[in-house]
């Protein structure tokens, strides 16, 4: 064992490839019950030969308008609609546009202007019913409009606006509005079908449903089905179209061939597609599937044509039906009437970056002046900038974990700790090892970063810094939005100008520096426009400090690297903060070996005792409110409001204050011998004050108060997890076990997200993975993990654009200490950059993703309302946040925080009781722990209250062992 350091660096630009306490490949695809071999997994990234045929000869692209209901998979169906056809672009409007009011005199006038722009349109899916207005909004007008367009250019003006009718597809939501426009009725089906699998059955050469000129002519050679094979797609709906169907005998249905015939009730709408699924009651509910409007180019589909488990044999129905939108103008001398960009209403599917959405020039934070100096600008303007990138690597003695480091150093009593593990990197491998990751990050010097902060719904966000070089200096400065155009644009602007960029080949490693910290689950619900209610508090809901001292440690390779970022025109070049680390931390004992030490306080710290009278309080929720809940989540699933709701609830915890002391680290302007005697002195020192503890343990009926670092080792220890954190930054502390990785991306642009959806709880009975995969490949389960995939794709898309997001792990059950999941990973790459101004950053899919999918159901944004009701407005805080780090290389990493503890500094309560000194009263901490699950058609009250209960037990037991 080396005890020196095996290497330095000195570095200035940052290539890393490698993730934070990251999984180190993605495998193979696994095979599931639900989608088959065949699915389509590439759904939406589908690029056909003959659109680079097309390219070639630099035709005008076709244009289609996407109506966006608010649904979480409308950009998977644009992604679909851009790379299956040839030549298109696609553009979004909102059913509700601003832009378009129906109460305006002049709305009919501009909404068929801007409806003649395209060759076509799509009504997309969303959540609700056509029989609510405000759930469909446009998707009403684009019927009677184009109607009626047709009926103004009947004087001959063929090419004037509007012209002929305007080909419509209906997707699901968009669907059933077709269903109520043709005379049809939509009602709820005997159960909601969200997120299963059916074979949709249709005519492969077609139904009857005319040849594209509108007359109904009964033949068959133009049906979207023509050539279409057998294949099954993915259902999201618990509403149904409903033209009469169940009215039609038996025998008429299917020996009188009635289900491919207009039916009475309405004669105007021709079926092209059923799904009959057999009840537990025996009866075949006949769904409708597929129609067409018998006059007009209208077609409707109630399945998802652009879920990753639909079969790709279903693209050829669009295809088709794009086909016949074209036949249709052709025919019908339909003129696409070109303007210019800025006069079209609708919008591109792909967000704009960050970066060009900023008014400030990138590297001018100072609002005043694109050319401001250096010395006129904010002192937190100045920090940080130029960075340049040292370190020392030094091979770490056999045994040692990250806790011992972080007590090493003195950071467990540290106010200002952040610790990102791959806390089961070491655990023994079982036959089927579990997930694991190979670094973790102890960021250092925290006392001397600089701090973003933002509270929820601020106009402004607020730069914090407490100590420059050892001198407490306590200096805040606000900095108001607007020019940024968020809190979002702030980060993106001040990451950007303190970026590495590409450039000279640095050391492989996960981070070098850079942003740290958390992001509340309300931020989330802000970046998708959901109103909060006022909080009785003014915490953080985006914290980052900006690391420049940090400790990198490769489990695999049992490697510690030490490392800082400074200032490439620092006067004063000393490293000697490293090397004092180094020294330490290749002497570092490994406390593990000692058992009864886990269960102590930490070295150098003073610790309160408390009456075995005042153990920890604690509330869970109440077993008949929250069935009560899943109850209601499945009542506004059943209307069509929701596909999936994850509800959660929160226990709450209160005990005597820790009263944490921080441990007197050595100063870094101490000298390098002062240092050494220093530690030394606290080694013997931490020898005798453990000695002491024990005796006092053994002697007193009286026991110390563990810390919030102490419920972190044992928990760590209960449930060691590839994404745990242990963080003390902007008044909260977070103690968290999470498997779940949120995000990742690399400085090359490839993102990564692994929603993580399906549990089952290790025991006798299931102790094995191929018995946890006959458990969770199930319907019910499989169907809560493609719901949050599709949406996650979505979220992709939003960044990514299309064709450029991919499933490469569909539905794959994996091990972990204590439990079973099923996960999937999902995978996008960012456009090219145009130029360093516009180009996409990681904070870009991190901005668009949240809140994390798997906390919220879909659609998200709807989901998340009702959520809010649902839970009577109670804040999930840091629980469903995510906590995580981007650095100056461009690369990040985010873990979705669950499995966790929580609590702010601010939040005490008084209490009645025996206190130490005598006193009645006295102050306790309040602890949470949220927990909850994915309520879907298939939930039952019970089930799902005590998947609840099992997520709660492992972190609650936490205080049951430490107290």
């Amino acid at each position: 064992m080396d005890d020196q350091p095996i290497s330095e660096s000195n570095t200035k630009m940052v290539t890393p490839t490698t993730h934070h306490h990251s999984i180190e490949s993605f495998s193979e695809s696994s095979s599931s019950h639900l989608c088959s071999s065949e699915s389509n997994n590439t759904n939406g990234n589908h690029v056909s030969p003959a659109k680079t045929c097309s390219n070639e000869k630099k035709q005008k692209k076709h244009k289609i308008l996407f109506l966006d209901a608010y649904d979480s998979f409308s950009n998977n169906i644009t992604s679909l609609l851009t790379t299956l056809l040839d030549d298109v672009d696609v553009y979004v409007l909102s059913i509700d546009s601003p832009l378009l009011d129906p109460a305006s005199p002049d709305f009919g006038k501009r909404f068929r202007r801007e409806l003649a722009q395209y060759t076509a349109v799509v009504c997309g899916p969303g959540p609700g019913s056509p029989d609510n207005d405000a759930d469909v909004g446009l998707m009403n007008y684009v019927w009677q409009l184009t109607g009626a367009a047709a009926e103004e250019a009947e004087d001959g003006e063929k090419g004037g606006e509007g012209g002929a009718l305007l080909p419509v597809l209906g997707i699901c939501l968009g669907f059933q509005s077709l269903v109520k426009y043709g005379g049809g009725e939509v009602k709820r089906l005997k159960r909601g079908l969200h997120g299963m699998v059916r074979e949709v059955l249709h005519l492969p050469h077609g139904s009857g449903e005319g040849d594209g000129d509108g007359e109904g002519n009964g033949s068959s050679s133009s049906s979207i089905f023509r050539g279409v094979q057998p294949f099954k797609a993915t259902l999201y709906h618990s509403l149904c179209g409903d033209i009469g169907q169940h009215e039609v005998s038996d025998a008429d249905w299917e020996e009188g061939g009635a289900k491919w015939k207009p039916i009475e009730r309405c004669p105007d709408l021709l079926p092209l597609a059923w799904v009959e699924e057999k009840r537990e009651d025996g009866e075949v509910e006949r769904i409708l599937m597929g129609v067409k409007h018998m006059n007009k180019p209208f077609w409707g589909l109630q399945y998802h044509p652009e879920s990753v488990c639909t079969e790709k044999e279903g693209n050829k129905v669009i295809e088709n039906w794009f086909k016949e939108a074209l036949s249709w103008n052709k025919k019908k001398r339909r003129v696409v009437v070109e303007v210019a960009e800025g006069e079209r209403l609708a919008h591109q599917a792909t967000k704009p970056s960050l970066l060009s959405m900023l008014q400030v020039p990138v590297g001018d934070e100072h609002m005043s002046s694109s050319t401001t100096s250096e010395s006129n600008k904010m002192w937190w303007e100045l920090m940080g900038t130029r960075p340049e990138h040292r370190s020392v690597t030094v091979r770490l003695p056999q045994g040692v974990q990250v806790s011992d480091v972080v007590e090493e150093l003195g950071l467990d009593g540290s106010d200002k700790v952040v610790v990102l593990e791959s806390a089961n990197a070491a655990a023994t491998a079982s036959s089927r090892a579990d997930v694991r990751g190979r670094y973790s990050i102890i960021a250092a010097g925290l006392e001397e970063a600089l701090r973003l902060e933002y509270h929820t719904g601020d106009e402004y966000a607020t730069f914090k810094l407490q100590q420059i070089n050892g001198l407490q200096v306590d200096l805040s400065e606000r900095v108001f939005l607007g020019s940024y155009g968020g809190i979002w644009g702030l980060v993106a602007s001040f990451h950007e100008t303190r970026s590495m960029g590409s450039g000279v080949e640095l050391p492989d490693l996960p981070f070098l520096g850079g942003f740290i910290g958390f992001i509340t689950y309300e931020q989330g619900l802000s970046d998708i426009d959901i109103r909060l209610e006022t909080r009785p508090h003014h915490r953080p809901d985006v914290c980052l400090a900006w690391v420049t001292k940090s400790v990198v440690i490769d489990h695999r390779l049992g490697l510690a690297h030490i490392q800082e970022l400074y200032s490439s025109d620092a006067s004063l070049d000393d490293a000697a903060w490293m090397r004092s680390t180094a020294d330490r931390l290749v002497s570092v004992s490994a406390h593990h070996r000692h058992p009864f030490l886990d269960d102590l306080p930490s070295p150098a710290k003073k610790v309160k005792t408390r009456h075995p009278s005042t153990s920890p309080s604690i509330q869970t929720p109440l077993i008949p409110e929250y069935e009560a809940k899943v109850k209601a989540c499945q009542e506004f699933i059943a209307a069509g409001d929701s596909y999936e709701l994850c509800l959660t609830d929160q226990t709450k915890i209160t005990r005597p204050l820790s009263d944490m002391i921080p441990s007197s680290a050595p100063q870094e302007n101490q000298g390098l011998q002062q240092q050494q005697q220093q530690q030394q002195q606290q080694r013997i020192n931490s020898t005798f004050n453990r000695k002491q503890q024990q005796q006092r343990r053994s002697s007193s009926s009286s026991s110390p108060i563990p810390s919030s670092w102490h419920l972190y080792k044992k928990l760590r220890s209960r449930q060691p997890a590839p994404f745990a954190s242990y963080l003390r930054l902007g008044g909260a502390t977070l103690v968290s076990a999470s498997p779940e990785r949120f995000l990742t991306y690399n400085r090359h642009g490839r993102c990564s997200m692994r929603p993580m959806k399906g549990t089952v709880r290790k025991s006798e009975a299931v102790s094995t993975l191929e018995q946890a995969e006959k458990i969770l490949h199930v319907p019910k389960e499989e169907a809560e993990n493609l719901m949050i995939v599709d949406l996650v794709r979505h979220d992709l898309h939003s960044i990514c654009g299309a064709g450029n997001v991919e499933v490469s792990d569909l539905l794959k059950v994996e091990e972990y200490q204590s439990v079973f999941q099923m996960i999937t990973v999902v995978e996008g790459q960012l456009p090219p950059p145009s130029d360093d101004e516009k180009r996409y950053t990681g904070l870009d899919v991190l901005a668009a993703s949240l809140p994390p999918g798997s906390m919220t159901g879909a659609p998200k944004k709807r989901s998340c309302e009702l959520l809010q009701q649902i839970e009577q407005n109670s804040e999930r805080s840091l629980y469903s946040g995510v906590v995580g780090y981007m650095c100056v290389s461009g690369r990040g990493d985010w873990s979705v925080t669950i499995r966790s503890l929580f609590r702010w500094d601010d939040e005490r309560v008084t209490v009645q009781g025996q206190g130490e000194d005598g006193q009645s009263e006295e102050e306790h901490e309040v602890w949470h722990i949220g927990a909850g699950g994915a309520v879907t058609i298939l939930s039952t009250p019970e089930g799902e209250r005590e998947e609840m209960f099992t997520k709660l037990a492992g972190p609650l037991k936490v205080f049951a062992e430490l107290g």
